[in-house]
């Protein structure tokens, strides 16, 4: 199939790189010239502008995966967009936006009958290779349309065991990717589940703070151990019922840098965590964990500790976040590709 990309930053550019693997034709747009010029080596073809974008995709509906940040840039670029498309081409927000711009988008949209998918996408900067498991909010028809794009791009089955109990159904589930719902719904998943991941990473740094501080002067001296952290990480990776990738990427933090030297402690949120708690108070759910690990992000910025530094290397680990002083490359290099502007908010 023929798909136009918009934002050729880290998720964005893999993204176009893994479509083209699975044999689709991604026509590229960025503002940045050197990040068109890359995807085009690859066998992208890039366009110098959204106007010539959708002029150079002849495969009609026409398709356009927009990933940019969540806020004004993403807004912007879908009413552009919408100028210049067609009735029933699909516009797909593949960012981090608020379901609730997503309902709104959608509705102006549908006056010009022109179709918008919301989905939420999660990988990282390992999507390239492991996929992107995607939460997708829209028409069934449009969702259905471009099945063979979301498949490319989802992990597929991998070698995860099957679910015990669970009974014949739509098979996308346990492929990486599912529709969600009506507009707004993919983004709400997504939402949640970066609010879930808040979460996990608050109790993985708070734990390892614990295990790191049993050396303290302040305990009785034959109550002080002087834990490897490295090890201990490594031990839990393996059999353990709080293994996890985050914990792998942690893992693989401490193993090169036990002391987290080189990251800094300040932790960004992107949005998603304030807009889960938010969806708490409008539903009136109780959210402890979630609510006490994004307002321990707000605390990272005034000081830091070594659980939050553990956060921030976990971060930077799946989604290649620059928060203080961190390395400026994650690895593997080779999936590095900057793009349009600011890092895409990958989360987990």
């Amino acid at each position: 199939m023929q798909i136009g990309v918009i934002g050729l930053g880290r998720m964005g550019g893999n993204i176009s790189r893994r479509l083209m693997k699975a044999g689709h034709h991604c026509m590229v747009f960025d503002t940045n010239a050197t990040a068109r010029e890359a995807l085009a080596k690859d066998g992208a073809t890039a366009a110098g502008s959204m106007a010539e974008l959708v002029q150079v995709l002849d495969e009609k509906p026409r398709a356009v995966w927009v990933m940019l940040p969540a806020g004004r840039i993403t807004e912007e670029t879908v009413e552009h967009l919408g100028g210049l498309l067609e009735p029933d081409d699909i516009i797909i927000d593949g960012g981090n936006s608020f379901y609730k711009d997503d309902i709104r988008r959608a509705k102006k949209l549908a006056e010009r009958r022109i179709r918008y998918l919301d989905c939420g996408t999660s990988g990282g900067v390992w999507g390239i290779e492991r996929g992107y498991c995607m939460m997708i909010g829209g028409p069934k028809e449009a969702v259905d349309r471009l099945d063979p794009i979301f498949a490319a791009l989802a992990p597929g089955l991998g070698d995860i065991p099957r679910t015990a109990g669970r009974k014949d159904g739509d098979s996308r589930a346990e492929r990486g990717y599912i529709h969600a719902g009506p507009s707004g719904a993919g983004h709400f998943v997504k939402m949640v589940h970066n609010g879930i991941e808040y979460g996990l990473m608050q109790a993985y740094a708070e734990g390892f703070d614990i295990l790191r501080n049993k050396d303290s002067k302040d305990l009785p001296e034959d109550e002080r151990f002087a834990l490897n952290m490295p090890d201990i990480a490594e031990v839990w990776r393996r059999g353990s019922v709080i293994s996890s990738w985050l914990l792998d990427l942690g893992a693989a933090a401490l193993a090169k840098d036990p002391q987290l030297k080189d990251f800094s402690g300040f932790v960004q949120d992107s949005g998603e965590g304030r807009w889960t708690v938010e969806a708490a108070i409008e539903e009136a759910v109780p959210a402890d964990v979630l609510s006490s690990a994004l307002y321990a992000r707000f605390r990272s910025r005034q000081e830091h500790t070594f659980g939050e530094k553990m956060l921030s290397a976990m971060r930077f680990g799946f989604g290649g976040h620059i928060e203080g002083n961190e390395p400026i490359d994650p690895e593997p290099k080779s999936e590095q590709s900057q793009g349009h502007s600011a890092p895409q908010h990958a989360a987990g």
